[in-house]
């Protein structure tokens, strides 16, 4: 009944979850479990999870600095992980990934007696090189007068020189043709990662003040969409056949908006509205920014924080190699190989569990 309650007061608090985190944090100090014979799991530790959970989901797609808060509760993020392993709560519950310490063994430095007798063979090399090097320059001097050697053939000064100036250029050109491929190497790699990298899109939360039929297309829809600070724009959409626009005006959406503005049939668009589909696209929807989400602020992604491109360039079809990657997962999070789509407010979300997004 103790921890019934505390579900009950965590779930009706608003602001002291904090402070309800830190009591439990203490009481798991010293135990693997709330309540059972050591390691097994009990109701109340089921009841416990399922919820604090939710509250706890959130920080671990946010910043760094909100990740901090939550490793002030060590022994929360211990207990939960260990329960999520052990109760299989299929679909109902988000697994959480808990970040753990790794061993990171010392490196082993080279003994000072070895390094000294290193240092000492060195010395007795290359001293043995400078007696042998005096011995042999004695010996030339020391030859009978009677031995001479064979004439050798002489260069021409001009013949040397042009045999120099001529194994320089060699070596020059041989040189930076060689410095250019090690150079094209790693920036052609770059370039393609880049290029399928998502940091380069400037993906958006935008509210739809307004949306009407397009004049032409029955397919197509026209969006004006606000993106703070009098940034509002002009979006075309293919959501004709699955919202009306009564269902997108005030409504909260995901765009793209670093996309190269341009007509669909006739009608200027500056966006694209990211929206997640059934296989067989005979369901599609707009992604669902979390409650409590600033309208124009951006999306981020964990692991990518590279720079937006200004505009995307079409002939590189950056679009066609990113939005392969693009999925929502078995909780309907919209991800990027695997990576949730994350605000200030947690990440964002369809009811299309297991779906594109594009």
């Amino acid at each position: 009944m103790k921890w019934v309650k505390f579900s009950m007061d965590f779930a009706g608090s608003d602001g002291k979850q904090h402070a309800l985190l830190d009591n439990l944090n203490k009481d798991l100090s010293q135990k693997s479990v709330l309540l059972g014979d050591g390691l097994k799991p009990s109701a109340a530790d089921i009841v416990v999870f399922a919820t604090v959970q939710p509250f706890v989901l959130p920080y671990l797609f946010q910043s760094c600095v909100s990740n901090r808060e939550l490793q002030k509760f060590p022994h929360v993020l211990r207990w939960m992980d260990y329960i999520q392993n052990i109760v299989d709560f299929g679909t109902t519950l988000q697994k959480i990934n808990v970040a753990k310490s790794v061993f990171d063994p010392p490196s082993q430095h080279p003994k000072k007696g070895d390094k000294g007798d290193t240092e000492s063979s060195s010395k007795k090399a290359v001293s043995g090189q400078k007696i042998v090097y005096k011995s042999n320059g004695s010996a030339d001097s020391k030859k009978p007068a009677g031995e001479t050697k064979a004439p050798e053939k002489k260069e021409t000064p001009a013949a040397k020189d042009n045999k120099t100036s001529g194994d320089k250029k060699k070596d020059k050109s041989a040189g930076k043709t060689a410095e250019k491929a090690s150079e094209k190497a790693p920036e052609k790699a770059a370039d393609k990662d880049s290029e399928c990298n998502i940091s380069i899109l400037n993906i958006q939360v935008g509210l739809i003040r307004k949306a009407w039929k397009h004049p032409s297309a029955d397919s197509l829809l026209v969006e004006e969409i606000d993106l703070g600070d009098g940034n509002v724009r002009q979006v075309v959409s293919g959501l004709a056949k699955y919202c009306s626009p009564e269902d997108l005006t005030n409504r909260h959406v995901v765009l793209i908006t670093n996309v190269k503005p341009g007509k669909l049939r006739d009608v200027m668009s500056a966006g694209l509205v990211l929206c997640a589909s059934t296989e067989d696209h005979t369901a599609v929807e707009p992604l669902i920014p979390p409650e409590g989400a600033k309208i124009g602020e951006r999306i981020s992604f964990a692991g990518f924080d590279g720079k937006p491109e200004d505009v995307l360039n079409p002939k590189k079809k950056q679009l066609d190699k990113i939005t392969p990657h693009l999925r929502t997962d078995e909780n309907g999070i919209a991800t990027f190989k695997g990576i949730p789509f994350t605000t200030s407010a947690g990440p964002c979300r369809s009811s299309i569990r297991n779906g594109n997004v594009k």
